[in-house]
């Protein structure tokens, strides 16, 4: 194993402060990690993989096949095009798979809660009757326990519907609606499309490319307007909509007199009932017992991002942090559910008095203890994980916990939130950020979404973040993304003076809000779907999302999920920049990805590695639409009268409003 001087020098430029201070400690020396399984590989990524053209889908390959040369087809005759749709087709429904098995387990959650049966409670009852308003659910004189059932119940067919279209696609502005029947993409049933797009890519069934990415676009719908969007609002009626509130991130975040439990995963149900449990007398009076002065539980991941975002819960790490939150040996659990968790954390506490505990029978661990999440006992369960953490707190052996590594962020930034900031209860709506696009005090918007990466600097979301800030875009993040971009000190007020451009600083400055917007986890891009469909409905924008100066990115993405959030962008109208994409390996399908789409949908997928070129060609995205909007010019500074005021409010749109007092000088 190298020596730990060497392994620190060479992530000097790949981890954050805080990993580098806990590596430098005998404690973490033996640790080996991810980095260093990286390192030890000592090889470049297979091209036909990195390509798309590796075919296994038969047992008469694996088949590598090479773009052009007649003597590298696959043996059934499938050519580059056909065999890098259908693994691009692939990623897209093991993506909206694994939301969907998620929003499944949300969506039953929500079932029990309505009936009575777990000890939640019903929270966000304007978002339930709203949300029963869609589902067409008579609301009047009914309690708000029975609508929820109803409103479940709803929910729950649609991921086996067979026939018809899934409910919340009306959400979206009539043009887009309509450009996604005329393209026979508009998805039928949740379950269906992941189904059929499995279906169409097992050897002998679709082989025209472009008819394959068809359903993987259906399929990706079914993954953002479909179970994505119902987990995330069925998730904020039950638990509470996020409002902003200040918390903190980073391995300081852990606390040496406390039985320290730290969140992995993605669903919500477990780590509510855990913060539930760890309010129980019952709890505290265990941690009292074995001298500990309470429970301190923190996050990872995107149940971190759950909980930090409805309840300001702290969070220890992100995907790429996970190992290290471990290797301080000051955690007595690290209590995990489902997706990013990875096999070696067993192996990294290993020789500690830490536990692995998974908690779904979906998702084993070997070398970690298995607790069962029992959602019927909800309370039960969680009390039981923890009690089994207290036990380990008198075990900790040597640990250490960086100094003065935490981070403030302001995080809860729901769509409604956005919505209530920026207009007040006077006038909230999305009408005072329409304004100020138009009118070239924002530029427009930039979201940061998906996942982290071991083979890119650590920095890499800031320096894309950075790039728009200067140049005056918003930006919105999800995910691990937004973790990144919480420990580079981007989401505080504080930090659009220093890092934005003039314009949009002085706005942010007036709205008292930071200039990266924390917007949820990973399921909740749903949410940047209904803001950006907002902002065309509040009009001047355009008529649908294509029109709108908008672009995203998931600089460093890693899991399949981010593929799925990527493909239902680009089907929405809204552009999308990857660092690379498992389609070069056939020219036809590079060249519809990255143009061909556009006919289709109104947009299409960019690649670009180099951080700050990524964030310039989002920005070049964004003017192009400024210019096709014939809003990419100076405007002079209009002071609205009181008749103007009362016309803007009876509908009239589209002028260059100064809205928050931001006019352009």
């Amino acid at each position: 194993m190298r020596n730990s001087k060497s392994r620190c020098n060479s992530r000097n430029e790949i981890t954050t402060a805080s990993t580098i201070d806990l590596l430098n400690q005998d404690l973490a020396k033996q640790v080996r990690t991810a980095y260093d399984r990286i390192e030890d590989r000592g090889v470049s990524a297979c091209l036909f993989g990195s390509g798309g053209t590796c075919c296994r889908i038969c047992n008469m390959g694996p088949c590598q096949v090479i773009d052009g040369v007649e003597q590298m087809i696959g043996i059934c005759g499938a050519t580059a095009a056909t065999v890098v749709a259908r693994n691009f087709a692939r990623i897209v429904a093991a993506g909206t798979a694994a939301h969907t098995d998620h929003a499944r387990e949300m969506v039953m959650g929500f079932i029990e809660t309505a009936k009575g049966k777990t000890p939640h409670k019903i929270q966000d009852v304007e978002k339930l009757h709203m949300m029963a308003e869609i589902f067409e659910i008579e609301i009047e004189g009914r309690d708000k326990n029975e609508i929820a059932l109803e409103l479940g119940e709803k929910a729950l067919a649609e991921f086996g519907q067979q026939k018809g279209t899934l409910t919340m696609l009306k959400r979206a502005s009539a043009k887009q609606q309509a450009i996604w029947k005329e393209k026979g993409v508009e998805p039928r049933g949740i379950d269906r499309e992941v189904v059929e797009t499995m279906h169409r890519t097992h050897m002998g069934v679709d082989q025209e490319y472009h008819n394959i990415m068809k359903q993987a676009a259906r399929c990706s719908l079914a993954d953002g307007w479909g179970s994505s969007m119902l987990s995330t609002e069925l998730t904020d009626i039950m638990f509470g909509t996020p409002v902003p509130k200040r918390a903190l991130i980073d391995l300081g975040v852990l606390k040496a007199d406390q039985v320290n439990v730290t969140v992995h995963g993605h669903e919500p149900l477990l780590a509510e009932s855990l913060c539930m449990a760890a309010e129980d007398p019952e709890i505290l009076a265990l941690v009292k017992k074995v001298g500990a002065k309470g429970i301190n539980l923190a996050g990872v991941c995107c149940t971190g991002n759950e909980i930090l975002m409805r309840r300001g819960i702290p969070v220890a790490g992100s995907f790429i942090n996970q190992e290290m939150v471990l290797a301080t040996g000051a955690v007595e659990a690290m209590v995990v559910d489902v997706q990013c968790t990875m096999q070696s954390l067993a192996q990294v506490v290993k020789n500690k008095h830490t536990d692995i505990i998974t908690t779904n029978y979906r998702a084993k661990m070997p070398d970690a203890i298995h607790m069962q999440f029992e959602e019927s006992d909800s309370l039960g369960s969680a009390k039981s994980i923890l009690a089994h953490a207290i036990g380990n707190y008198k075990k900790r052996g040597a640990y250490y916990i960086p100094k003065d590594k935490t981070f403030d962020m302001v995080v809860g930034f729901s769509h409604e939130s956005i919505n209530y900031m920026l207009g007040g209860s006077f006038r909230e709506s999305y009408r005072p950020l329409n304004d100020n696009i138009i009118n070239g005090r924002i530029k427009g918007v930039g979201a940061l979404v998906g996942c982290e990466h071991y083979k890119y600097s650590d920095d890499h979301h800031f320096k894309v973040a950075v790039e728009l800030l200067k140049n005056n875009v918003l930006v919105l993040a999800t995910g691990c993304a937004a973790q990144a971009l919480g420990r580079r000190g981007l989401m505080t007020p504080e930090a659009a003076a220093e890092y934005c451009g003039e314009s949009l600083a002085e706005v942010c400055e007036v709205v008292g809000m930071p200039p990266v917007l924390h917007v949820g986890s990973c399921v909740d891009n749903s949410r940047l779907l209904i803001a950006l469909t907002e902002m065309v409905k509040q009009g001047g924008l355009g008529d649908d999302i294509s029109e709108l100066p908008a672009c995203g990115t998931a600089p460093l993405w890693m899991s399949e999920k981010a593929v799925a959030i990527g493909q239902y962008f680009v089907t929405s109208g809204a552009h999308v920049i990857f660092q690379n994409l498992p389609v070069t390996g056939s020219k036809e399908m590079t060249d519809f990805m990255l143009g061909g789409m556009k006919e289709e949908y109104g947009a299409c997928w960019g690649c670009e590695e180099d951080p700050v070129k990524l964030a310039q060609k989002m920005i070049k995205a964004i003017d192009g639409k400024r210019d096709e909007l014939g809003i990419n010019k100076k405007k002079d500074r209009v002071l609205f009268d009181m008749e103007m005021r009362r016309d803007l409010d009876a509908g009239t749109s589209g002028q260059s409003v100064p809205s928050m007092g931001c006019g352009n000088k």
